[in-house]
C-alpha cells in the first residue's frame, strides 16, 4: 500500500507551477515510490494567486500567509519557491516545524542564509532538497561518470557558462529580483549558483577564485503591482538595479584543474546558453542545455586531431529509463525537476539524502559570497 505525504507549495510564481507538475507526475514515473505527494496547502501573498492555483491543480486548500503551511499538520513536506529574500526565514521556520524541505536555490542572500537553514534541517530532523536541477540530466550524470572513471585522463581545466537573455530589454520590470536588499547578489545567485553546483559536481571542490562583475542595464521600469516571471513594464519610471548583470571567474579546484565560469542574464542573442567543456589530459566531454540528452565526447590515445563524438544518452545514463525507452528520445527542463521531486520524496520516505542537499547550497553560497568579495577587492579569495 501506497502512503500519502502531504506537500504544500509556498510561492506559486513559474517555479511553484514548475513543483507542483513535477509532484502530480510522480506516479508515472516512479510507480513503486512508497510515498504518494497530496496537494494539501497553496501559499502565495498576492490576492487571487494561490485561490488560482488551488482551483487549476487540486491542492486542498489556499492561503496568503505562509505561516500557516507550519502550523498545519496535515503538511509533512513543503516546496519552497517563493524569493530569495524570503528563503531563510521560511526555510528556518518550517524544519523547527518538522517539515521536510524542497527549497530552490540559492537558498538565501548569503552563505549565512544557507548555513541557517542547514543548520535548522540537521537540528530538526528532517530532509532537505535544493533545485540544481542541471544536475540531474542524464547526460551530465554520465559526463560525471565518463570523469570520475578517468575516462577523460585527468582533468585539466573546465569552462562553465550560464547566459541568457531575460533582463537584456530595458524596459524589463524592476522586481525583487533586481534589488540587493530582495534579490541578494543578482546573476550570481539566480544563475552562477548553477554554474558553480555544476563544476563541483562534474570536478570537486573549489579552492580559490577570481571574479569580475558589471552591471550592463542600470536602469529598469517601476511597475506599480505584482508581477510574474520577467515581465517588462514599458512607460514605467525608471529605477537603479542594485545587483550584477554580470560575472566572470577564474576558478582553481582542490585538486589543481583550473576553471572559468561565466554567468550574464542580459546576453542578447542567448537563450537558456547553459553548459560546460570539459578537458582532460586525454580527452574531453561536452555539454549544452539546449541539446540535453546530447554528449560530446572526445577519448583515446590520439591527442592532436582526435575526433569528438555526439552521444546521445540512453536508459543507462542517470534516470533517463523512467521517461524514455531508448537513445535519442527527448526529455526537457520539467523532467529535471520531477527527478528532483523524487530524490526529495525517496529521502522522506528512507531517511537517507538522495541528491542535492543543504551542504551543496552551502558551499554554492560560499563561492557566491567569495566572488563578490574577489570583485570588490580584485584578488584571489577562497569559498
Amino acid at each position: 500500500m501506497v502512503d500519502a505525504l502531504g506537500v504544500a507549495v509556498i510561492g506559486f510564481g513559474w517555479m511553484g507551477r514548475v513543483h507542483t507538475r513535477a509532484y502530480a507526475r510522480l506516479p508515472h514515473h516512479y510507480p513503486d515510490l512508497p510515498l504518494r505527494p497530496r496537494l494539501v496547502t497553496v501559499a502565495d501573498e498576492v490576492p487571487g494567486r494561490a485561490e488560482e492555483a488551488a482551483e487549476r491543480f487540486g491542492f486542498a486548500c489556499a492561503t496568503r500567509d505562509w505561516r500557516e503551511v507550519a502550523a498545519d499538520p496535515r503538511v509533512q513536506a513543503v516546496s519552497v519557491t517563493a524569493p530569495n529574500f524570503l528563503h531563510r526565514e521560511i526555510g528556518v521556520t518550517l524544519a523547527e516545524a518538522g517539515k521536510h524541505l524542497w527549497i530552490e536555490k540559492p537558498v538565501g542572500l548569503t552563505a549565512a542564509d544557507a548555513r541557517a537553514v542547514a543548520d535548522a534541517v540537521a537540528r530538526a530532523g528532517v530532509q532537505g532538497t535544493v533545485g540544481f536541477n542541471y544536475r540531474n540530466a542524464p547526460a551530465v550524470e554520465a559526463a560525471r561518470e565518463l570523469i570520475a572513471s578517468g575516462g577523460i585522463g585527468t582533468v585539466t581545466h573546465v569552462r562553465v557558462r550560464l547566459f541568457s537573455d531575460y533582463a537584456a530589454a530595458p524596459d524589463t520590470a524592476l522586481t525583487w529580483r533586481y534589488e540587493r536588499r530582495r534579490g541578494g547578489s543578482g546573476v550570481l545567485g539566480d544563475l552562477a549558483s548553477h554554474g558553480v553546483d555544476l563544476a563541483r559536481f562534474l570536478c570537486g571542490e573549489i579552492a580559490s577564485l577570481a571574479a569580475d562583475t558589471a552591471v550592463f542595464v542600470p536602469e529598469r521600469a517601476r511597475t506599480g503591482g505584482a508581477t510574474a516571471g520577467h515581465a517588462l513594464a514599458p512607460g514605467g519610471e525608471p529605477g537603479p538595479v542594485e545587483n550584477e548583470d554580470y560575472v566572470g571567474c577564474l576558478l582553481r579546484f582542490a585538486s589543481g584543474a583550473r576553471g572559468v565560469l561565466e554567468a550574464c542574464r542580459v546576453s542578447v542573442g542567448e537563450q537558456n546558453a547553459y553548459g560546460f567543456e570539459v578537458h582532460g589530459s586525454r580527452g574531453a566531454v561536452f555539454w549544452d542545455f539546449r541539446r540535453m540528452n546530447e554528449l560530446g565526447v572526445c577519448r583515446g590515445t590520439g591527442y592532436r586531431d582526435q575526433p569528438v563524438s555526439t552521444v546521445h544518452v540512453g536508459p543507462g545514463a542517470g534516470e533517463f529509463a523512467a521517461f524514455q525507452p531508448g537513445a535519442a528520445n527527448a526529455m526537457g527542463y520539467d523532467d529535471l525537476k520531477v527527478i528532483e521531486a523524487h530524490r526529495f520524496v525517496r529521502s522522506v520516505a528512507e531517511g537517507t539524502p538522495y541528491g542535492t542537499t543543504l551542504a551543496d547550497a552551502v558551499r554554492s553560497a560560499r563561492a557566491l559570497d567569495a566572488m563578490a568579495r574577489s570583485a570588490r577587492t580584485g584578488g584571489w579569495v577562497s569559498p
